[in-house]
């Protein structure tokens, strides 16, 4: 009799999802509606609250992660900077950093599952940093940008956040924020282009799930959304709630320089295109290059009107400093007339300094 060799079973596909986009854009929702679909966000996550209710669906060793490497750098989650792109890149090449991200990953898709999603809105200052990790796993990386208005995003910030940035300023907490949209979605967009992507409109999400979620496992070949069951759907159903969207507004309600206003409406429109079908082309490529290259040049302008004052604030700061030990040996010494101290013969000064302790 003949035995029948089965072929070698295959190792299931890894596929990592990345939801990126700003904060308060839906990235939440989205996170958690693909792990109720069953992909694996990797525990623990971050506790829900006030601002959050339905949950963060971050993994708290990610956040953590994140916020090193942004302090490494000098960046912040919501940096208006387009400079602050080419600083937190750099990391990417930071092998230690990218051995720790590297056996991180590859710990979650064998012990969580191939399917991962990570979802955090500093993210997207380290896309490939994660590209790296992923394909070091042998994993396919995705992304999926969450889009929702400006001036939504930024009321949601302006009333769930600790108060407006900018030390309290409302004007220059809307005006710092909406600039933080734009330099956000507009280097997100370039960093993931030519990637596996979708993007979704947080409204549409609200309205019917199904449509974008499917279609994202449709696009990313997942198999925890293609073979989702009418008990994953039913608990997608109640846990995706319309209400969610707890804050609506135009730019007309914030107190915007008109420049700006106009290059984050005109930045809005671009991208909500890129979630219609067909709608991710070269064209809009361009027309998203050049409002890059407008922000960048914007920024460059208000950084040169308000060079006296950062140049202030440099020296405030270097004014709080506290005084060093001998600052009453520096003081008198500093009083001697050039002239002076001129005449003491070179070997003479460097004795005098190591005895008063300013050997240099």
């Amino acid at each position: 009799m003949t035995t029948v060799q089965q072929p070698p079973e295959q190792p299931p596909k890894r596929r990592v999802v990345f939801v990126v986009g700003s904060g308060r854009s839906g990235t939440s929702t989205m996170a958690g509606a693909l792990r109720t679909l069953g992909m694996h966000v990797p525990q623990p996550e971050v506790a829900a609250d006030d601002t959050n209710p339905k949950g963060f669906g971050e993994p708290q060793w990610v956040v953590d992660f994140h916020a090193e490497l942004l302090k490494r750098c000098n960046v912040q989650v919501s940096d208006a900077r387009p400079s602050a792109w080419f600083e937190a890149g750099k990391l990417a090449g930071f092998e230690p950093s990218r051995e720790r991200l590297h056996t991180w990953l590859e710990e979650q898709l064998t012990t969580g599952g191939p399917e991962v999603v990570v979802k955090d809105p500093r993210l997207a200052w380290f896309v490939g940093l994660w590209r790296s990790a992923a394909l070091r796993c042998e994993a396919t990386p995705a992304y999926v940008t969450m889009l929702r208005p400006p001036a939504e995003v930024v009321g949601s910030k302006q009333k769930y956040y600790a108060g407006p940035a900018a030390g309290g300023d409302l004007r220059a907490g809307e005006v710092q924020r909406t600039a933080a949209w734009v330099n956000m979605m507009l280097h997100t967009e370039r960093a993931t282009r030519g990637e596996t992507r979708t993007f979704v409109r947080y409204a549409d999400l609200l309205d019917d799930w199904t449509i974008p979620l499917f279609d994202i496992g449709r696009r990313f070949d997942l198999t925890s959304l293609q073979e989702a069951n009418a008990n994953h759907v039913r608990a997608v159903h109640a846990f995706i709630d319309p209400s969610l969207r707890r804050v609506t507004a135009t730019l007309d309600d914030l107190d915007l320089p008109p420049r700006l206003r106009e290059l984050a409406q005109e930045t809005w429109e671009r991208l909500d295109g890129l979630a219609d079908p067909e709608g991710d082309t070269p064209a809009v490529h361009q027309q998203l290059d050049d409002l890059r290259a407008a922000y960048t040049d914007l920024y460059a302008e208000a950084e040169a009107i308000a060079h006296s004052t950062a140049l202030a604030a440099r020296r405030e700061g270097l004014a709080t400093l506290p005084e060093p030990a001998n600052a009453v040996v520096k003081r008198g010494a500093d009083r001697v007339p050039h002239q002076v101290r001129a005449m003491v013969p070179p070997g003479a000064r460097a004795a005098v300094r190591r005895a008063i302790g300013r050997a240099r």
